[in-house]
């Protein structure tokens, strides 16, 4: 269910806007996204399980919120966040 220390890597140094960055709104979005999926993928064969859906729930509005951050305070690079990740809005 968890995402793996490689794959998390992959993704900083994919989204980094400089060397090191781990706190930058595409990196966290990121991530999320990575993590929405995998829970994703595992409510698909667990249905009643409601306290993984719960936090499901509360990643996927952080997400959200921090794509509404981005589309306020810099437009371009939420567009290129959402076509990179292939989020649909």
């Amino acid at each position: 269910m968890s995402i793996t220390a490689e794959r998390k890597q992959e993704l900083i140094q994919k989204f980094a806007t400089n060397p090191g960055d781990t706190g930058s709104p595409e990196v966290q979005i990121s991530i999320l996204t990575e993590r929405i999926k995998n829970l994703t993928d595992h409510l698909n064969d667990h249905k009643k399980d409601f306290h993984t859906r719960r936090g499901l729930l509360v990643m996927v509005s952080k997400r959200r919120r921090l794509l509404d951050y981005l589309k306020r305070t810099a437009n371009p690079r939420y567009e290129t966040i959402l076509k990179e990740l292939g989020l649909r809005r």
